[in-house]
């Protein structure tokens, strides 16, 4: 019934239907107090309701459920919540035997209260003291920045993704240092009225696109958005304006959200779903014996060049 290697598959065949003919299935909790485990794999997300998040939790069961394993999601509802319950030692190690971490940096007691319990842990996204799976952010958004300029754009503006908590996130504070060191490094200005803010929501890039095509500044040749959910509320509103894109004004994203591809937007692509499994599988390899399958893993990226972004015009 555990799948061991050590049975005839004559046998396990006879066994499997009798079991099926009885309706029985295997306790998971008798499995637990048998064997220690209980087959269960944490995830402790800050949202469910992202894209990236929910994306990389899809890969995590994926991985999961072809092993036989069970999904436990620890949803903190946002970066800015009280988080005490969740790292409590007896919480832990009772109900899981090991834990994924999404993009969430950790107060030092926390850190404590999870190296305590003795679980495996690995993250999906950059986490720091975790080993884990994640694109190199900074260089992702050195590329993205680059692009434009190759393009021939001089004025960028950036839409940077910001929590309430922000200490708790370090994604936004990587693309935007990376975004600001290659601008600087090509000579080009970084003007505070171009620093725009969202919160990696469509909604939040509506509002910051209204906000620049309102503010009687001049208008930037191009935005580089640190998620493509802002991007594409970026690009709605210029639509609804008669803005055109990409003659008037490029927009570059970043992640390839599922809506991408069909609105056109350029940006950089990453798996959430492929990030998700490698990390369930460091974890399931961990639990197996295997002391050195917990390590850092950069994941792939690259640009895809669609029709949100060209070279500025030139009477611009």
């Amino acid at each position: 019934m555990r799948g061991l290697p050590r049975v005839s598959p004559k046998t396990r065949a006879r066994i499997l239907e009798l079991a099926s003919d009885m309706g029985y299935v295997a306790s998971s909790a008798a499995s637990g107090l048998a064997t220690g485990r209980t087959r269960t794999i944490g995830v402790l997300a800050p949202y469910v309701s992202r894209w990236f998040f929910s994306r990389a939790i899809e890969g995590v069961d994926i991985e999961l459920h072809a092993q036989n394993y069970n999904l436990m999601l620890i949803n903190l509802g946002g970066y800015g919540t009280s988080r005490s319950r969740l790292f409590e030692h007896t919480m832990l190690r009772k109900q899981i035997d090991a834990l994924v971490v999404l993009c969430l940096a950790m107060h030092p007691s926390e850190l404590e209260h999870l190296h305590r319990v003795e679980i495996p842990l690995v993250s999906v996204g950059p986490v720091e003291g975790f080993h884990g799976v994640s694109i190199d952010d900074y260089e992702a958004t050195q590329v993205a920045t680059n692009y434009l300029i190759g393009l021939g754009h001089r004025r960028i503006a950036q839409l940077q993704g910001v929590e309430a908590d922000e200490m708790n996130f370090e994604v936004p504070k990587l693309r935007n240092r990376a975004f600001e060191a290659t601008m600087l490094a090509a000579g080009l200005e970084l003007r505070p009225e171009w620093e725009l803010v969202g919160d990696f929501t469509f909604a939040s890039g509506v509002r910051a696109a209204a906000w620049l095509f309102e503010s009687g500044t001049e208008r930037p040749t191009a935005i580089f958005c640190a998620s493509d959910e802002m991007a594409l509320g970026v690009l709605a509103e210029a639509r609804r304006r008669g803005i055109r894109v990409p003659e008037e004004l490029s927009i570059l994203g970043i992640d390839d959200h599922e809506f991408s591809a069909a609105a056109g937007l350029s940006t950089i692509w990453q798996d959430p779903v492929a990030q998700g499994q490698s990390a369930a599988s460091m974890l399931l390899k961990r639990l197996d014996g295997d002391e050195a399958a917990i390590r850092t893993v950069t994941a792939p990226y690259t640009l895809l060049q669609r029709e949100t972004t060209a070279s500025p015009r030139r009477s611009r």
